[in-house]
């Protein structure tokens, strides 16, 4: 199918559509590995030699030219990063149970592997020691132009390329009304969600005198941010409206990255893009334009969540958690809150807590009282939902580890800038 008009888009999200008993949870981690003898992340050839060993648990490769750029197994990908950070795509799953299994398989064979190879993993926000000219790149070919295109749009853009890790969750919709309400809600929270999960305080082995560094890293990428539409009653028509308008990062034609920079999707869809012959953009297209958009949130067919820094094993179930229990379980009462707030606070609070944390300023409350909140609002949600485990417990067991933040005031964060500050040890960064 060609793209030629709007109404082609609408009816692409509306695609996404699904009965909520149907309802998905897909999660997304990215995590930095570094070569144990000398601390440096590691090179194309030690991706390859992983990669081979990780094909001993069923995993095939998948390849871009010959060069091994991935894995994958039952709907699960291993993709990997421009800096040769590795990303879990997991399958789309039922519960948090299930979410939580699907990390700890995949932690428990990468952890066999990484012994193997004598390879540490760090799951951070932000690496923690390299410096930008220091991090090796790889033979994926879209990473060539992004290189060239992206700093011309934002000033950090190599770094939040080569030097960030992200934890992401997708969750679906059952009507274009439950899409306007799970986007304002979504984005309205991301400085609690930045607040609660920021794990990106050291830098270059210096305290950097942020919390999340990467989400600071990220507002200053090109096409990134919190624009201010997407606190309007934004349908999918106005989020149509706002990706046509867009730029094209790049065109994969006859398996060659074409630079969009010259245009928006609308030149496309009007057959005016010289490069590729003036052709119109099918589906494909749309999906590759779709996920360069690197705001905190976006709509595919699904709703992609964007604004947590990676952490450790002991939280990684807590983000799905978190925002389950208010998607999935609390929807409404979530919204009656959120639909309160001003939106220039919002982005005030957005552009303020990477630095200041829990003491951000929302409506005249701490980030600290939204958060408690917020996590009084999901384990509700969790219990309504009540899906239970092997050892009948519910979901709400995965957010304990958030529960322990919100009382202790203290987040990953300002335990590395404790643990790392005291002997300055690299061994702090490592993953156990």
């Amino acid at each position: 199918m060609m793209i030629s008009s709007k109404e082609q888009i609408i009816t692409y999200f509306k695609s996404g559509i699904k009965l909520a008993k149907e309802f998905k949870i897909g999660v997304e981690h990215e995590k930095f590995l570094f070569n144990k003898n000398d601390n440096k992340r590691i090179n194309y050839s030690k991706i390859k030699e992983m990669f081979n060993a990780l094909m001993e648990f069923g995993w095939n490769p998948i390849l871009e030219k010959k060069n091994i750029i991935g894995l994958n197994k039952k709907g699960k990908n291993i993709t990997l990063e421009p800096g040769n950070q590795i990303e879990l795509s997991g399958d789309k799953l039922n519960n948090i149970h299930e979410a939580c299994a699907e990390s700890q398989d995949y932690l428990f064979e990468l952890r066999q592997v990484t012994k193997k190879l004598d390879i540490n993993i760090v799951s951070a926000g932000f690496d923690p020691i390299s410096k930008l000219h220091e991090v090796p790149n790889n033979p994926k070919e879209r990473y060539e132009l992004m290189t060239k295109d992206m700093p011309e749009g934002g000033t950090l853009s190599l770094d939040m390329m080569y030097r960030t890790c992200g934890t992401q969750i997708n969750i679906d919709y059952q009507s274009e009304n439950d899409f306007i309400k799970k986007f304002r809600i979504v984005n309205s929270i991301v400085p609690i969600t930045i607040a609660l999960f920021s794990n990106s305080s050291i830098v270059e082995k210096k305290n950097s005198s942020y919390l999340s560094y990467r989400s600071k890293v990220w507002q200053n990428t090109s096409r990134g941010g919190l624009p201010k539409i997407f606190f309007e009653e934004l349908n999918f028509e106005k989020y149509a409206n706002f990706i046509i308008n867009f730029p094209i990062l790049f065109i994969n034609e006859n398996n060659k990255y074409i630079s969009g920079k010259k245009y928006v999707f609308k030149d496309f869809m009007e057959g005016k893009i010289n490069e590729v012959e003036n052709r119109l953009p099918n589906e494909s297209d749309l999906s590759t334009h779709l996920s360069t958009i690197f705001t905190e949130n976006r709509l595919k067919k699904y709703i992609e969540m964007r604004s947590m820094d990676t952490c450790g094993w002991d939280c990684l179930c807590a983000g799905p958690a978190f925002n389950t229990g208010i998607l999935y379980g609390n929807v409404d009462e979530t919204f009656d809150l959120v639909s309160k707030w001003e939106k220039d606070k919002i982005i005030n609070a957005y552009l303020e807590v990477p630095q200041k944390g829990f003491n951000t300023q929302l409506m005249g409350k701490d980030l600290l009282y939204w958060a408690s909140h917020l996590l009084n609002l999901s384990k509700k949600g969790l219990e309504e939902r009540d899906i239970l485990n092997k050892s009948r417990k519910n979901e709400t067991i995965f957010l304990n580890h958030l529960q322990k933040i919100v009382d202790n005031k203290k987040t990953n964060a300002d335990h590395m800038i404790s643990k790392f500050s005291k002997n300055k040890d690299l061994k702090e960064l490592y993953d156990e």
